[in-house]
């Protein structure tokens, strides 16, 4: 980097968030790139200029909030944005580049519950057990479903860029793309099942199932995000071929994993080391949205002897 390009990240919040999304690329880390580029696009878009580093103050986050509602833009997705900026800015403070004054104290960086994602237990094994035919697309995402539950509500980004190597004695060693944490799994033989019965489709893979076949990054990013399009689509069937009220989603999984062990009483501390959260509030927040459900059944009971 030249010195004029130096002092010009120095004075340019915008250049300083291209170096953090050039950072980014160079550590393959492609999702997180286009989460970055959303952001700066919006800010962009809402600021019509570059912005100096030292003009990002509460007042213009707060301009950029209203600027956001005014489009109609939803209290997670400005939550979405402002995480993102602060956290750039945050990374300026720390470069010694600005003075610490706190600009998104005012704005909303929080996460709103979500509609309940879950799933019973019978579902599970209603879907483990449906008569599908063999090698079909259905059967496949049934059985990669079935494997994101099993492997602790894996995420299917985990899932697609799962590679043999990280397959170790009775083990399963992975790190979350999203987070950066190290995961390891025990091997259960409900795991091992499904992994061997596409073991032949991936013989010349250096992943465990056939969604990434390049070699290349960007296009292993975009076959992923491709599959996941797709695999959404199917478990929209699967949903209907169920009779299933909501539809099933690949974070579906997830959240019932969440919710299976909190309903056998497994600690929190343990579902959200189980689940690779950074904290243990972010496992809160999947918990607490299938709370209203559980509490209107309980509320449901005491009631009876009144109706």
């Amino acid at each position: 980097m030249t010195t004029v390009k130096k002092k010009n990240v120095r004075r340019s919040f915008i250049l300083f968030l291209d170096e953090q999304i050039s950072r980014l690329k160079e550590e393959n880390r492609l999702g997180t790139v286009k989460t970055y580029s959303c952001a700066r696009k919006s800010f962009v878009n809402f600021a019509g200029k570059d912005i100096k580093l030292s003009a990002i103050n509460r007042d213009l986050a707060m301009d950029y909030e209203s600027w956001l509602k005014k489009r109609g833009v939803s209290r997670n997705t400005i939550s979405f944005y402002m995480r993102i900026l602060r956290s750039v800015y945050n990374k300026a403070v720390d470069s010694g580049l600005v003075k610490q004054c706190y600009p998104f104290v005012k704005v909303y960086t929080g996460v709103d519950r979500t509609s309940k994602r879950a799933v019973g237990e019978d579902i599970i094994m209603r879907l483990k057990s449906m008569d599908l035919e063999p090698n079909t697309p259905l059967s496949y995402a049934r059985d990669l479903f079935v494997f994101s539950f099993y492997m602790r509500g894996m995420a299917f980004v985990d899932i697609a860029y799962l590679k043999k190597s990280d397959k170790r004695d009775n083990n399963i060693q992975y790190v979350r793309r999203k987070t950066g944490q190290m995961m390891t799994l025990r091997l259960e033989p409900c795991m091992l099942e499904i992994i061997d019965k596409y073991a032949p489709l991936t013989k010349d893979s250096e992943y465990i199932f056939p969604i990434i076949t390049s070699a290349n990054d960007s296009i292993a990013y975009n076959q992923y995000k491709n599959v996941l399009s797709y695999y959404n689509k199917l478990l929209k069937q699967l949903s209907d071929l169920l009779d299933l009220p909501c539809p099933l989603t690949s974070y579906v999984s997830r959240h019932t994993w969440a919710t299976t062990a909190r309903n056998r009483n497994i600690p929190i501390s343990i579902i959200s080391a189980g689940m690779g959260h950074t904290s243990e509030l972010t496992t809160r927040i999947y918990l607490d949205s299938l709370d209203a459900s559980a509490i209107d059944e309980a509320n449901h009971a005491i009631l009876q002897r009144f109706i």
